[in-house]
């Protein structure tokens, strides 16, 4: 089994990425306008929102499997956040061996580590070769 740990990090705010409160406040107020033209009673949040990976490109190497020819937003959506959560997992496990080394930052070795001492990344073995 895995130890995980919990670790505050800093966070870094990039404020040319952030809007400032009035413009979501503008973007709040024209999505309860949509909510009224359509009917919408609940709050609807799309996935886009919810998912921290691009959906769009998600959606795009679905499509490159020959087997896949329709991916709906909601098989996309689920995806992305499949990703993010083991992409996740396997950082956090990576830190503990990074911590170990008494470094803040990941290297190649500490995924090494993590997917030779792991038995869910055994299907990962040899990939970073």
């Amino acid at each position: 089994m895995a130890a995980t740990v919990e670790t505050t990090l800093p966070v870094k705010i990039d404020s040319a990425r952030c809007g400032t409160e009035e413009e979501e406040n503008r973007g709040l107020e024209m999505e309860e306008k949509s909510q009224q033209q359509t009917g919408s009673t609940g709050p609807t949040v799309p996935h886009s929102r919810l998912s921290k990976l691009p959906l769009a490109r998600i959606k795009a190497l679905m499509k490159t499997d020959p087997d896949v020819s329709l991916a709906s937003q909601e098989s996309v959506f689920i995806i992305a956040k499949a990703t993010e959560l083991f992409v996740e997992m396997i950082a956090k496990d990576a830190l503990v061996y990074a911590q170990q080394g008494k470094r803040k930052t990941l290297q190649r070795k500490d995924l090494d580590n993590a997917i030779e001492a792991i038995d869910e990344f055994a299907f990962l073995e040899g990939t970073l070769d």
